[in-house]
């Protein structure tokens, strides 16, 4: 298979064999395969468990491309991130039939239901606070980063014109998403802190084997921003799956969140701003289902799993007037 002699020159081999394994579930936006390497010779001599990662069928706007993910995926490591090892990436597709690149394949598991049924987890919210201090200490401007760009603009307004953009491509008309952005642009903070923000760092983004954190994933959102709109993300009511009353992830209360994250960061946590970033939290969620129900409707990607995302709408939209003040 053509994979073989890529990784073969990559890892300075003598040689190697890959058993191709299932494609993993989990991650509406990429495609993801389980593989077996194993290479003989050279640094990484040994039987490796990796995932290949590509591009799927179709995408949504804000998902960055491989090369820049793969950038990001490295950038985080050597900020001392705990990640999936960053191996090599292939950028055209004359090997695998898609750009990829390959990673380390970690234990445990991501499904946000299953890690929330577990109850109160204030341990693991300690370790994530901590992780997500370590993401913010990467500020503009930073090598191998070129590709985020300059800040032009405040983050909230930059994220309002976007998500404005991407509603006026849609064929329906969205008048509560319309009325909270409009509130969101009435109430825009002023220009902050900016770090790198991960953008997508919530509960079903992160690996767990037996309760302890194995990695940070997906980071094709990732961009300079203002550090409270992280924290909004990982607090926002729709990813505390089987624990709505733990408002941090589903798996503590905020207070452990942010003690732990002010504590490793140094930095001061604005609520009002959290309460900002969160009603943002839920637009963006809210246009990104419409997004994925559209890869299914255009007909593209007939998917379910796409189809049951935008289906989600309603929920989302109640919590926007309740942020909003609306209810």
């Amino acid at each position: 298979m053509p994979l073989v002699p890529f990784i073969r020159d990559a890892a300075g081999a003598d040689s190697v064999t890959v058993d191709d394994g299932d494609l993993l579930t989990g991650g509406a936006i990429q495609e993801n395969r389980a593989l077996t390497v194993t290479i003989h010779g050279g640094a990484f001599d040994g039987r490796h468990e990796l995932v290949l990662r590509a591009e799927a069928t179709t995408t949504i706007s804000e998902s960055r491309p491989l090369a820049q993910q793969f950038a990001l995926l490295k950038a985080a490591e050597a900020a001392g991130v705990t990640v999936p090892r960053p191996l090599w990436h292939y950028g055209d597709a004359g090997v695998a039939g898609k750009p990829f690149y390959l990673m380390e394949r970690i234990s445990g598991t991501a499904l946000g239901n299953r890690i929330t049924r577990a109850g109160a987890q204030p341990a693991l919210a300690e370790t994530l606070a901590n992780e997500l201090a370590r993401i913010h200490t990467m500020r503009p401007p930073h090598a191998g980063l070129e590709f985020l760009g300059a800040i032009r603009e405040t983050p909230a307004m930059g994220a309002i014109a976007t998500y404005c953009a991407y509603l006026d491509e849609m064929p329906e008309p969205h008048p509560v998403l319309e009325w909270t952005l409009r509130w969101l642009e009435n109430n825009s903070p002023p220009m902050g802190e900016t770090v790198l923000c991960h953008r997508d760092f919530r509960t079903g983004n992160y690996m767990v084997d037996d309760g302890v954190l194995t990695g940070v994933l997906d980071w094709e959102f990732a961009g300079w921003g203002d550090p409270h709109e992280d924290i909004a993300w990982f607090c926002a009511r729709c990813w505390r799956f089987a624990g709505p009353r733990l408002e941090a992830g589903g798996i503590a209360g905020r207070d452990i969140f942010y003690r732990a994250y002010e504590k490793a960061s140094g930095r001061t946590i604005d609520p009002k701003q959290v309460h900002y970033w969160e009603a943002m939290a839920h637009v963006r969620w809210a246009v990104i289902a419409l997004q994925q129900a559209m890869r299914h409707r255009s007909g593209d990607e007939p998917s379910l799993e796409l189809a049951l995302i935008g289906r989600r709408l309603a929920e989302i939209e109640y919590e926007c007037l309740n942020l909003t003040g609306a209810l």
